[in-house]
């Protein structure tokens, strides 16, 4: 008996109003205080190639020596307790959450969706994000409901490979995928540790929504693969605590991805060899890391230094708008192949071929 092809038929993707990228690097800047840490800040800025990020945070007014935000959330000596940040998370993200939805057009296919994921690691309620997404879209509430938490960067490729195992089970299944993240609301104040900066530096917030079903239209879905980097479980952490969710990004994770990828990348990628990269943007030095560890072409991660320059690190959300990126390419032919890493230090990918 034929096994159904999952396929991923389109995706939406939304970001909040506020630029805010600029104001990020400078509130971090002067809030370092030491000249020669301050000018070193400066040139991980220049050389992180990011123009734009965009954050449900809106910019205060000048000078922002003490406030960074028009509500003053984030205020010098007083930034807000994990339960503040819960408050702003829940209405937030479903808003955004909203957007990416509308932006994805459902149409007559909001009537027949059968099962609605929801993935995100900056924020948690119960009845959650899923609930409320199912009650503000008017899905039907026998719809099955799955909520991919905690999970970091990689979260969508999780979320789209339960999406295929659905519709590879039912046919009939039309699965419903949001990934929606606002890593704006956990900076932290650690101005005496540079690598905790980066969270000024690098991340922002955005949402995708995706329809995944057996419809034969947009990526087809195959062969989802993971593995796990050694001795490396401690280079990414991301832990509640009572200031927020806090972040551990180590900065030997671009080299640790650099030497393992020419030896053990080869077992993860399809064959025939992609012609399509969908790599997770997680920062320059990664996507340096990914194409010089695997002799990739210079333009072959063309479609993640973009979302990476025009958005910044996304969280779980960034991997679905570096594959929206790529449908919407009219001369993007041929196999492809997504990556993504993240906490463990675990890589998840997996093929996707045009019909």
């Amino acid at each position: 008996m034929p096994v159904t092809q999952a396929w991923l038929n389109r995706i939406g993707t939304a970001v909040p109003a506020h630029d805010i990228h600029r104001d990020f690097v400078a509130y971090a800047r002067d809030a370092l205080g030491d000249p020669h840490r301050a000018a070193l800040f400066e040139r991980m800025a220049a050389q992180a190639e990011i123009t734009h990020r965009w954050a449900v945070i809106a910019p205060g007014p000048e000078p922002r020596d003490r406030v960074l935000d028009a509500d003053a959330f984030y205020v010098r000596g007083a930034f807000p307790s994990t339960a503040a940040r819960m408050d702003r998370f829940q209405p937030a993200a479903l808003a955004l959450a909203l957007q990416a939805a509308e932006n994805l057009q459902l149409g007559d296919d909001r009537g027949a969706v059968t099962h609605l994921i929801v993935a995100s690691c900056t924020g948690f309620a119960a009845p959650g994000l899923d609930f409320a997404l199912m009650r503000a879209l008017g899905l039907s509430e026998s719809v099955e409901r799955t909520l991919v938490g905690f999970m970091g960067c990689f979260a969508a490729v999780n979320a789209l490979k339960l999406a295929r195992h659905m519709v590879r089970s039912d046919p009939a299944a039309r699965v419903l995928v949001v990934t929606v993240e606002l890593s704006s609301l956990h900076l932290q104040e650690r101005f005496d540790d540079l690598p905790a900066m980066l969270g000024f530096l690098l991340f922002g917030d955005g949402a995708a929504a995706a329809l995944v079903s057996a419809t034969p239209d947009g990526l087809a879905l195959d062969r989802f693969k993971a593995a796990v980097i050694p001795n490396s479980a401690d280079l990414i952490t991301w832990n509640i605590r009572d200031s927020g969710f806090v972040m551990h990004l180590s900065g030997q994770v671009p080299n640790r991805i650099r030497r393992w990828l020419p030896v053990n990348g080869p077992a993860l990628l399809p064959d025939p060899a992609p012609a399509l990269w969908a790599v997770h943007a997680g920062g320059r030095s990664i996507l340096d890391a990914v194409q010089q560890g695997l002799g990739l072409a210079t333009d072959a991660l063309d479609a993640s230094r973009a979302v990476l320059r025009d958005y910044g690190n996304m969280s779980s959300a960034t991997l679905m708008f570096v594959l929206d990126r790529i449908m919407r390419a009219r001369d993007a032919r041929g196999p492809g192949i997504a990556m993504a890493f993240g906490p463990g230090l675990t890589v998840e990918t997996f093929g996707f071929r045009r019909p």
